[in-house]
């Protein structure tokens, strides 16, 4: 391959000329139609069309032979933009000239959404959808345009729809499904992959939700054949990219059983070009997808062990950065860390330890836990689970033998009830991130159970509590005080993850009383109502906080520009 030569330049000058003339053209005769299109806006288009073809044409066969350099490279992603542009003005010519065609409409829809023109992609969805209320294309795009928006109760509505359109789509019944099971609603999630499944038995992503469905209640032995016909083949997957510059490339390591970091609304499809590898079924003797960064977001050491160990395995001779290392997110199971975190100051944690279960179903085993230095009333859990699944509070030892019955899971981990009910006879649970080494706000639950969770705690329904969050939110170390700011400036520093949070709430002295510490911890968009609008600030902080940080450590290069140039 040879260094710069001129004809390369010169071509890609060429077309872009041409390029520009076709986009004149084009927005110009879609702004002066008429219901009967006069001859010369074809007959203009079409030459102007075929000369630019020539063009590229050209283009690609010296791109074959010459190396672009820095400033070619730049001058092709133009190209790529400009075509973007033309294709548009192609798509709002044809609308224009037949208003009512709802195929070009449609069409026009997917690419807006693809550029990321979210709210003139749903005008042209909603004014197909006016015309035909059963076209299965645009209630699927439709639906899945506003799931990704945040618009989940819109874009469930479109997929029933979808299905009662054509109930033989298997597409229909995944979407739907992998909305409910987002949700943590099983039993409808697992309706609808089956369903799936009958149509199409060997469909990956059926498999794939279904298993992600049966851990979620507790059938691991189930789930474990269907993670192996979901992921076995299929051991990664990428994003689409919409952004009109080169993207940033990232890999993700994920694991295929869950418990990993949710980022896909945090590195947006106008910037970040993501490929997830699930890191149990790819092989360290394969190369990795192209890269200039590689974010770990296997977040659960106690459900993940295997995906964490294949990732250390994935990234040892790796020259890009890895944010989370898998080595400090092994270091995160709830039991290690209430060991490892209670020596800190400020910090109390609940003894916890991990017991198999048939000794908790021995006879005895209430006096064991005793010995052990665990209580009652005190709280078990299967590990793995978040949200507050299959986490109960035991009162008495009489109550043990059917908690444990009731929890899935081999082994399940005892944990003391640490006494976190406030003197106005509430439980609080604030949640604060740790990006790059800072702390950032990002809620505050209030509830009267003690298994307090943001999405349970009713907080709609108390002014009262979403004053007191707005005032954490705006002042946290003057809310929390500095003994405990303290404490979480040296629980972040003894995680050291790039990427983590924790739970927690205070007691009377001004400890942090510790729920968890690790890097499952979601960051999730409020909802649109304007109650929770003193929310935005914080949650907007702490996600471009975390997409800074990760350009900051991407590669800089060619890694970084793209893909390699076809026109």
């Amino acid at each position: 391959m040879q260094d710069f030569e001129p004809p390369l330049i010169a071509a890609i000058t060429l077309a872009s000329d041409f390029g520009l003339q076709l986009l004149a053209a084009l927005n110009h005769a879609a702004g002066n139609l008429t219901s009967t299109p006069t001859a010369e806006f074809p007959a203009a288009i079409a030459n102007l069309s075929a000369a630019r073809d020539l063009a590229m044409s050209q283009l690609h066969e010296l791109s074959g032979k010459y190396k672009p350099n820095t400033g070619e490279w730049q001058a092709l992603i133009a190209l790529q933009q400009l075509d973007s542009k033309i294709t548009l003005a192609k798509l709002n010519y044809l609308v224009a000239a037949e208003p009512q065609n709802t195929a070009t409409r449609y069409h026009r829809a997917i690419f807006l959404a693809g550029l990321g023109n979210n709210e003139l992609a749903k005008q042209d969805f909603l004014n197909v959808l006016t015309q035909e209320p059963r076209h299965f294309g645009a209630l699927i795009d439709f639906g899945n345009l506003l799931l990704a928006t945040g618009y989940l109760s819109a874009a469930r509505t479109l997929y029933q729809q979808a299905i009662t359109a054509q109930p033989g789509a298997t597409l229909a019944h995944v979407n739907l499904a992998n909305l409910l099971q987002s949700q943590g609603e099983y039993i409808p999630a697992k309706h609808h992959y089956l369903a799936a499944l009958a149509l199409e038995p060997g469909l990956p992503e059926a498999h794939q939700g279904l298993s992600y469905v049966l851990n979620g209640l507790g059938e691991e032995t189930a789930a474990i054949i269907h993670r192996e016909l979901g992921f076995r083949e299929h051991a990664w997957l990428t994003w689409p990219y919409k952004g009109p510059e080169a993207p940033v490339r990232i890999l993700i390591l994920s694991s295929a059983s869950g418990g990993n970091i949710p980022l896909k609304h945090i590195l947006n499809d106008q910037t970040f070009a993501c490929t997830l590898v699930f890191c149990e079924y790819f092989s360290a003797e394969n190369p990795l997808p192209p890269h200039s960064l590689i974010f770990n977001a296997i977040g659960d050491a106690d459900l993940c062990p295997l995906a964490l160990t294949a990732a250390l395995a994935l990234t040892a001779n790796c020259p890009a950065a890895v944010l989370n290392p898998p080595k400090l997110v092994q270091l995160t199971g709830r039991a290690l860390n209430a060991s490892r975190l209670r020596n800190i100051p400020g910090v109390i944690t609940p003894k916890s330890v991990l017991f198999s279960r048939l000794t908790l179903l021995q006879p005895g085993s209430a006096d064991f836990l005793r010995h052990q230095g665990l209580n009652f009333p005190l709280l078990l859990r299967s590990p793995g689970f978040h949200t507050g699944q299959y986490f109960l509070r035991i009162e008495t030892a009489e109550d043990l033998p059917q908690a444990v019955n009731d929890l899935p899971g081999e082994a399940l981990l005892a944990i003391e009830l640490l006494d976190t009910l406030n003197t106005a006879g509430e439980f609080h649970k604030y949640r604060v991130m740790f990006v790059a080494g800072k702390l950032y706000p990002l809620h505050l639950a209030v509830s009267k159970h003690w298994k307090v969770h943001y999405f349970s705690a009713n907080m709609q329904e108390q002014p009262e509590a979403r004053q007191q969050e707005q005032a954490f939110l705006n002042d946290m170390p003057g809310v929390l005080g500095a003994k405990a700011f303290s404490a979480l400036e040296n629980i972040c520093g003894t995680l050291a993850l790039d990427y983590a949070g924790v739970d927690f709430a205070l007691s009377a002295d001004g400890d942090i009383l510790l729920f968890e510490a690790n890097a499952t911890m979601v960051i999730p968009c409020p909802d649109k109502d304007e109650q929770w609008f003193y929310r935005k600030p914080a949650i907007e902080q702490v996600l471009a906080a975390v997409r800074n940080m990760v350009l900051s450590h991407a590669q800089p290069g060619e890694k970084a520009l793209g893909p390699t140039f076809n026109p």
